[in-house]
């Protein structure tokens, strides 16, 4: 029999666990005639609520549920990597545990790796329905803007969500930088993906974890990782600003030399120096990410920390 694992990052997830946990083992039941065993790895990412004595609960009657605990919230990049490292299935399944990601499309994934020629199925959301307008504004944005500065495709409402064969499993942990961007990860390893379009599904329980701000740093962190395009910007705005201050150094010349005492406008001048300077703080701004990512990197820092995990005894 054939072992499949399912990572589900947690936390805080204390009240939409009871919901997840039927529906995954339905799920698990659905797919034994499909000849595959299945184990449930649950990463807790140092949630404060009650998600990991739920998490016990489960393990202390389901022997096929692991998890791994963090000494603190490390994120969810840091979950998903603890949960492939856990791994243990020929097929690897990651998926949120606030049932937005639909267990019912599993057994789908399951027959197309069997039978189709596809190592990887993902999973990409067609609507938006239920999300803030703003919010859903500026993530396709950042999309439109990846795709445009970027190599590696990352694909339109495209979710964690996903499952792989085991060689592209290895792929990805092969990658243990610190700054991890998985959507970029996923597409830069390569092999072949076949996308399971679904409209959006509002949680189960529970609050988002994912406010403006982190969404608009984990973007900030995807462009810095996946692209360059950012530092040729900060090039290119130097040599033009360069190439517009020595026209106005000349314009500002032949001026004097006809109207003479023709060096006025302190208001106007002013407003220059602050929107170059302006410019100048940002290019740099650019340069600071760059150099703090590999600040991060060359500290060679582990991506996480485990508190408490059942991972080797239940491997044993």
């Amino acid at each position: 029999m054939r072992l499949v694992s399912i990572i589900v990052p947690c936390y805080n997830e204390e009240k939409v666990l009871p919901l997840f946990y039927p529906e995954i083992c339905k799920v698990a039941d659905e797919c034994a005639k499909r000849d595959c065993g299945f184990e449930f790895i649950f990463v807790n990412d140092g949630s404060s609520d009650g998600t990991l004595e739920v998490v016990k609960g489960f393990a202390a009657s389901d022997e096929r549920v692991r998890f791994v605990s963090f000494s603190r919230n490390f994120g969810k990049e840091a979950a998903m990597f603890a949960g492939l490292e856990a791994s243990r299935g020929s097929m690897v399944a990651i998926m949120d545990a606030d049932l937005q990601d639909p267990p019912s499309l599993i057994p789908e994934m399951i027959r197309i790796l069997d039978e189709e020629p596809y190592d990887c199925v993902g999973s990409r959301r067609v609507t938006r329905k239920g999300e803030p307008p703003i919010r859903s504004l500026f993530a396709r944005l950042f999309y439109k803007i990846m795709r445009k500065m970027s190599k590696t495709e990352i694909v339109d409402g495209a979710r964690d969500f996903r499952m792989m064969k085991r060689p592209m499993v290895d792929a990805i942990l092969s990658m243990r930088e610190y700054n991890r961007f998985s959507k970029g990860i996923f597409s830069w390893v390569g092999f072949r993906t076949k996308w399971l379009e679904y409209e959006n599904i509002e949680r189960a329980a529970g609050e988002t974890k994912w406010s403006f701000r982190k969404l608009l740093l984990y973007s900030i962190d995807g462009m810095v990782a996946f692209s360059t395009t950012p530092l040729a910007i900060s090039s290119v705005l130097g040599l033009v600003f360069c190439a517009v201050s020595f026209i106005a150094l000349i314009v500002v010349f032949v001026r004097q030399l006809i109207w003479h005492n023709s060096a006025y406008g302190w208001a106007s001048a002013m407003c220059i120096v602050f929107f170059i300077s302006g410019i100048q703080l940002f290019c740099i701004g650019i340069l600071g990410q760059y150099l703090s990512k590999t600040y991060m990197e060359v500290k060679k820092r582990p991506i996480y920390v485990v508190a408490e995990t059942n991972v080797q005894e239940k491997a044993s």
